[in-house]
């Protein structure tokens, strides 16, 4: 959480909504904002935090345990259609990494305004080259890219 408000401006210049959730109270929320969040990110989270009493949201995403009443971690990236484009969910030992959840949006963000005309390949970052989808890409993915091109 904190990484992600860390890098809120990075998300708010490409014209993403931030939006957190948890089982958790409104009033849980703020008291970790303000004693745990703001010590690690000045200002604390600049998004809103919302509470999903009961799980419904989560239950939707797949991410509500009932058992146990909690929602496990994960993070949607919705297009503005209201599309889920991509989805992670993690076990609460392993942290997410944020730079990455940037470079996902960016790849779809390029893959829509292309409308379908360009995909990216693994490890895709802004200014590298794309794939053009089509009859004549079957079968020669390997003449355009390569695994070394990742890094």
């Amino acid at each position: 959480m904190s990484a992600v408000a860390a890098k809120y401006n990075e998300f708010k210049n490409l014209g993403v909504e931030l939006l957190s959730m948890s089982v958790d109270s409104v009033f849980v929320h703020k008291m970790w904002n303000e004693n745990e969040i703001s010590k690690m990110v000045e200002g604390g989270v600049p998004y809103p935090m919302m509470s999903d009493g009961g799980g419904k949201v989560g239950t939707v995403y797949g991410v509500y345990d009932e058992n146990a009443g909690v929602e496990t971690r994960g993070r949607f990236i919705i297009d503005p259609d209201g599309i889920v484009q991509g989805y992670e969910v993690l076990t609460p030992p392993v942290g997410r990494n944020v730079s990455e959840t940037i470079r996902q949006v960016q790849a779809f963000q390029l893959v829509r305004n292309s409308k379908g005309t360009e995909a990216t390949p693994s490890g895709w970052k802004p200014g590298k080259m794309t794939l053009k989808p089509g009859p004549d890409l079957v079968g020669n993915v390997w003449k355009v890219w390569k695994v070394t091109d990742e890094d």
